[in-house]
């Protein structure tokens, strides 16, 4: 059995998380060569932020976090965009003219100059589980993360506040999931006695639990264990808990499932190959399973400081493959692109906060940064799969 956690866009990590991305969505929209490395601290009613950019753009780093508070909906007396403390040490550094280049009209030459400026192992991960290729314990929980989240934004239940974690936990046999083990749902409430855990549990099985499981393959049976606030009332937020930018790594990638980088997706700018490089090797892994070269595909990157290539490149498939894993890094190789510019080329990550003026980056900080439905994400497309096949 493997169990996988997510949490709701008003978990204290999250809230740090998106406020980090909504600064960098803010930066490249006026700056698409904005450097920008911003980070997101909070307690109580307390919230510290760092950054520092090389960028002209304008930014008002404590204005975008009281619109992030409210825009989540926090609006208790404890906690609102209005009452908290908002503390900013912002540092600018000198624009470096060797990172204001335009991707699309570098020629080969150009773009094996530019080199990745951090060292970083970074993985991707696909599987056959589900139709996103996502592994299903993570894929499970952010659904209903969500729901937890749509319910209360709909005053289905609108005592509930927007903070809220889950846990879903799936029997596997030889590596394929077969059923629902358990349901772990903890939400917050205006009032945490009412209403009491029977009519809690019953607004939580009828209104999240049951429609994300609606059209599952696999849904909860007579086993399976489903716990609603079992250690009692959920006090959420940042009056009780602490938050920080990047403590989520393993609900923002396959809830580990499969390995991740310990570096921080969020609060970077896409010239920072521990953020970028992530995507491209779920873009390759996905790729390979689409292909039906393996039914599990893991690619691993590894990045030197001063060096264009990744100076490692690997790929397990845990026994699924159908060619040598040999040939599957070669036709990585050759069909893929894992060069810094060459991915900002590719995903036109630069570029993609000015066409989404509600934010792209700050989307990706809640429900995971793969295997969405909600938003058309560059690495999440399948289409390098026709050349694995044809080589």
């Amino acid at each position: 059995m493997f169990t996988s956690e997510s949490v709701t866009e008003g978990h204290p990590d999250k809230l740090c998380d998106q406020i980090s991305d909504a600064i960098v969505d803010h930066f490249l929209k006026q700056d698409p060569y904005a450097r920008i490395r911003a980070e997101c601290a909070i307690s109580s009613a307390i919230i510290f932020i760092a950054a520092r950019f090389a960028s002209s753009a304008k930014v008002d780093f404590a204005l975008l976090a009281r619109k992030m508070i409210r825009k989540i909906g926090y609006d208790q007396p404890d906690f609102n965009d209005k009452i908290c403390s908002i503390l900013s040490a912002p540092q600018e550094l000198k624009v470096d003219k060797s990172s204001r280049f335009d991707e699309d009209k570098l020629t080969e030459k150009k773009i094996n100059k530019i080199a990745a400026k951090n060292q970083v192992t970074l993985f991707g991960f696909a599987c056959d589980h589900t139709p996103v290729l996502m592994p299903l314990p993570i894929w499970l929980s952010n659904k209903l993360a969500r729901q937890l989240t749509r319910v209360r934004r709909d005053k289905i239940l609108p005592y509930m506040q927007p903070d809220g974690k889950v846990q879903v936990g799936v029997a596997f046999k030889d590596r394929k999931p077969k059923r629902i083990h358990s349901v772990t749902i903890s939400t917050s409430q205006n009032d945490p006695t009412k209403p009491g855990p029977k009519k809690l549990h019953q607004d939580i099985l009828e209104n999240v639990i049951k429609p994300v499981f609606k059209d599952e393959p696999i849904r909860p049976d007579k086993r399976t264990r489903i716990f609603i606030n079992p250690d009692g009332p959920y006090l959420g937020g940042p009056t009780h808990h602490s938050g920080l930018t990047g403590r989520k790594s393993a609900v923002d990638t396959y809830g580990e499932y499969a390995r991740h980088s310990g570096d921080a997706l969020s609060g970077k700018d896409p010239l920072r190959i521990d953020r970028v490089g992530a995507y491209a090797a779920r873009y390759a892994a996905k790729n390979v399973v689409a292909a039906g070269l393996a039914s599990e595909c893991e690619v691993m990157l590894s990045y030197s400081i001063g060096l264009t290539k990744p100076v490692s490149l690997q790929v397990q498939t845990f026994g699924t493959a159908r060619i040598p894993e040999s040939k599957i890094v070669d036709l990585l190789k050759e069909n893929f692109d894992f060069r810094l510019a060459g991915i900002l080329k590719q995903f036109k990550l630069r570029q993609l906060p000015v066409k989404h003026l509600d934010g792209f980056f700050q989307k990706l900080a809640a429900y995971g940064h793969f295997g969405r439905t909600d938003m058309d994400l560059p690495w999440e497309t399948t289409d390098k799969a026709k050349d694995l096949t044809a080589g």
